[in-house]
């Protein structure tokens, strides 16, 4: 049997929702909904489907088994929330939400929906950081004494005057934390620990004349199982470097860079290869969206909650927020 599916918000990263549900098979594209006329135009032009200027109307219309959530952040929770609300599994991009009160308001609409729901936190589906997990979950390399991770990149003017609500804290939630490093913090951990505590700093160093938001951002994060993390990221780099992402234990260090390398207190030195992707979407958004799509679709029957739901989501976003309290006054502190 079929599934339907439909696409809410057609900007940049839909490119890769739009892939996966054409690769998937019994999963079929019904419709797609965006509030700019001309990207409207455009997706509706390019896949065939009836097109929607708002969701409330797309999904009394067509509706479609599964929603793909690709608008601003702002938006991710009430739309996931409308859609649970009347039946439909959704799959929403990162971050959850762009305020905590937004956030826990998503997870309690999960709690009580009979539908599904998966964040894309794709990167937690990589071969290395499937690797990883599998590794420090086994106990074999002892305890985790702590780890450290890195997000390099490079962001213009250009890439935020072209989509002006990704630079304030009203459309986005917050900078460089929300929309880039987001991925790293979650995996940091999800593979070292609930974080009980972090101390650090959010600030804007090199776009200060074009965002209103952090370009910037460090901290240091006490783990519930008593390890310790330091984390760096900017988007000052003249480049987009490989994230990094280095966890030490008891009998050894996994360092990932692009690929996984395990070196052993032995000697020993295992190499994990990352994936390659043939997806038209951007080098950074990871190889692995498709993987986390076709495993939600492909558990839809079942009765428990998709791993990755609001409650598992939330996590990073109140890491990154207890920053932004930490780093800024009201009124930007609200906003977080």
């Amino acid at each position: 049997m079929s599934t339907t599916a439909a696409v809410i918000g057609c900007g940049d990263v839909s490119a890769v929702h739009f892939e996966a549900v054409a690769k998937l098979d019994g999963a079929t594209l019904v419709a797609v909904c965006d509030s700019d006329p001309g990207r409207l135009a455009s997706a509706v032009a390019a896949y065939g489907v009836p097109g929607f200027a708002d969701h409330l109307a797309l999904i009394e219309a067509v509706r479609p088994d599964v929603v793909h959530i690709c608008t601003p952040h702002d938006q991710h929770a009430s739309v996931a929330a409308d859609c649970l609300e009347r039946g439909v599994n959704v799959i929403v991009e990162k971050p959850l939400a762009h305020t905590l009160a937004e956030g826990r308001r998503l997870v309690e609409a999960a709690s009580a929906a009979r539908a599904k729901i998966a964040v894309c936190f794709q990167n937690r589906y990589n071969a290395t950081s499937q690797a990883m997990h599998s590794l420090l979950s086994t106990g074999e390399l002892g305890a985790v004494v702590g780890a450290s991770a890195t997000v390099m990149w490079q962001r213009s003017a250009e890439y935020y005057q072209s989509r002006p609500w990704r630079g304030t804290w009203a459309g986005g939630g917050g900078g460089l934390m929300m929309n880039q490093a987001i991925h790293t913090v979650d995996l940091l951990q999800w593979l070292v620990g609930d974080v009980v505590t972090v101390s650090g700093n959010a600030s804007t160093r090199f776009l200060a004349g074009t965002i209103e938001v952090e370009d910037t951002a460090e901290f240091v994060a006490e783990h519930a199982n008593g390890a310790r993390s330091a984390f760096y990221a900017t988007l000052a780099n003249a480049f987009n470097a490989p994230v990094t992402l280095d966890v030490v234990t008891e009998k050894a260090v996994l360092s990932l860079r692009d690929d996984l390398t395990v070196t052993y207190a032995d000697g020993r030195v295992d190499v994990t290869p990352e994936r390659k992707s043939d997806s038209g979407g951007r080098s950074y958004w990871g190889v692995s969206h498709e993987l986390l799509i076709n495993d939600f679709y492909g558990r839809l029957d079942e009765a428990e909650t998709f791993w990755i739901g609001p409650a598992e989501a939330e996590k990073s976003l109140r890491i990154i927020k207890d920053i932004y309290r930490q780093s800024y006054p009201a009124p930007a502190h609200r906003m977080s």
